[in-house]
């Protein structure tokens, strides 16, 4: 987002924060399925978010022509943080749709962290993107943007029955989408980490051959912590084909102890000499 976009969605950011404290989670699941629902709308609509991001109309107004859509459609709650969204400036209307399906997450990420479920749900999440990457076929599907999102939103649905949480399910639906305009991997791996985000987590993506023992993973995550200042939640992916060592990606940063990179490396060597 431009910086105009930026401020417009801090400003919607801090007045869900202050939604959140005042409500319970079932509120704040409701709130969020609204939100996100409108921004389905303001996807398919783009005549409609031009309108509400139309810097030649007051913030006012756009408020209003907002509220004469969905007043009786939606909460109050969802309502009133749209209208904190749509008052502000928009430096495009592809930025209050993104700012729109943001809040949207965020609200429900809120939610479970509200009834203590927000690890549960970026592990789900996280797990679910592994799985969906060791299969291809079901990966194709998934990702197609020519398959209509409702049906594959379905097939998630299928899939997930009984296995997940609501929320995390409902998210995996927003990676469907294309959240902020990602591919359907990139927004799941985007949607975990605003969920280690609002745990104040960095995420760590460890690649082994095997898997790690679960006191292999506590004493790299706080190896990892005292490096980084801040807890690190570890994402292991298992990669018979790196053969031995570990590979842990934290942002930008890579580090690469793997037998496959040495083994590259030497290969690469070789070919110089």
């Amino acid at each position: 987002m431009q910086a105009a976009s930026r401020e417009s969605y801090k400003a919607g950011a801090e007045r869900l924060d202050a939604y959140v404290r005042g409500n319970d989670a079932v509120a704040a699941a409701h709130t969020a399925n609204d939100l996100l629902a409108v921004a389905g709308l303001l996807r398919r609509e783009p005549r409609l978010r031009r309108a509400l991001s139309d810097p030649a109309r007051s913030g006012a107004d756009r408020a209003e022509l907002l509220g004469g859509m969905l007043r009786g459609k939606i909460g109050d709650g969802a309502l009133d943080l749209l209208a904190a969204l749509v008052s502000g400036r928009w430096s495009a209307p592809s930025e209050l749709l993104d700012g729109v399906e943001r809040l949207g997450v965020e609200a429900a990420l809120a939610s479970t962290e509200a009834s203590g479920d927000l690890g549960e749900v970026e592990d789900e999440l996280f797990r679910f993107g592994q799985v969906v990457a060791g299969q291809p076929e079901l990966s194709a599907v998934l990702s197609n943007p020519a398959v209509p999102v409702d049906q594959r939103g379905v097939l998630v649905g299928e899939l997930l029955s009984g296995k997940a949480h609501l929320a995390t399910v409902r998210l995996i639906e927003v990676a469907l989408a294309g959240f902020g305009g990602r591919s359907f991997s990139g927004s799941l791996t985007r949607l975990v980490e605003l969920a280690a985000e609002r745990r104040d987590r960095q995420v760590a993506y460890v690649t082994v051959a095997a898997p790690l023992s679960d006191d292999e993973e506590r004493r790299l995550g706080a190896s990892l912590a005292g490096i980084y200042g801040r807890e690190v939640s570890v994402k292991q992916t298992v990669d018979p084909h790196v053969l031995g060592g570990v590979s842990v990606r934290v942002g930008s940063d890579l580090y690469d102890g793997t037998i496959l990179r040495r083994l590259n490396e030497t290969r690469n060597a070789l070919a110089k000499r």
